[in-house]
């Protein structure tokens, strides 16, 4: 009787004073807020982007999304570029460096797709990942790792240039296309291709109507599947003037180069 009793004026109490006995679940509000860092600010940068593109990270959104003070940034970094700069960081980070137990065709191959998976992950990045003035050390890693790989495999210096330059704007150039493509899937293909096919005659675009009837629209074709070719054709090609230079100099070529160099 006593412990009801007590209950019923603790509770009365409690009511007067505007209180509760019940404990009042904690509101997102009273949750500890997370310490804001750079590598936190970077982050929420890389996701903004992947959410609505490059043009939105602006230091004042990026503060909203972290639920700060745009002040509050400055103290982690200097000002947007220095947010590019690690962006551009992050996605070198995760890109996959040739292996050195690996020939260089097969290291290449498999760098390839790594690039190719970031920046699919990522389009926003193909307009800036060359475009840094303050590269950091994931990127400079990067590209000391393709270097090292060309040369190991016997590339003279300017065919090793020759040979980043051409792989990489292949890479680039397919994901910007693919990321901007019509459709997504097989499923949505067939039905733009349903859409143009009406439009396309066989007697003013034979080749289109070749293409498109004899092998777009054959069963298992997959435009994905057309950067593998593509690479291959670049690695084989670079393969056939590594193969090239390798060979010694015939003797007529010999004298050749002796006389221009005595002229």
């Amino acid at each position: 009787m006593f412990k009801v009793t007590y209950a019923v004026r603790l509770s009365s109490r409690n009511r007067r004073n505007g209180t509760n006995d019940v404990a009042r679940p904690k509101t997102k509000s009273d949750r500890p807020r997370l310490p804001l860092t750079r590598q936190r600010a970077l982050t929420a940068a890389v996701d903004l982007a992947d959410q609505h593109g490059l043009a939105a990270v602006s230091m004042r959104k990026l503060a909203d999304a972290l639920g700060v003070e745009a002040m509050s940034l400055y103290h982690h970094v200097s000002d947007k570029q220095q947010i590019l700069d690690g962006m551009v960081e992050a996605v070198f980070a995760e890109i996959e460096l040739p292996p050195d137990n690996l020939a260089w065709k097969a290291a290449m191959r498999l760098r390839a797709n790594s690039v190719r998976a970031a920046l699919t992950r990522h389009p926003w990045a193909i307009s800036i990942m060359e475009s840094r003035r303050s590269p950091g050390p994931a990127t400079l890693r990067h590209h000391n790792a393709v270097l090292g790989c060309c040369r190991n495999a016997g590339f003279s210096i300017a065919m090793t240039a020759h040979a980043f330059s051409v792989i990489d704007s292949y890479i680039y150039g397919f994901v910007l296309q693919e990321v901007n493509l019509p459709f997504d899937s097989s499923d949505s293909m067939g039905d733009m291709l349903d859409e143009i096919m009406p439009n396309l005659s066989a007697d003013d675009y034979p080749h289109l109507v070749e293409l498109t009837t004899q092998h777009i629209l054959q069963p298992g074709y997959d435009h994905a599947k057309e950067f593998d070719h593509g690479l291959d054709l670049i690695l084989d090609g670079l393969e056939a003037q590594l193969e090239e230079d390798a060979r010694p100099a015939s003797p007529a070529a010999a004298r050749s180069a002796r006389h221009g160099m005595q002229r």
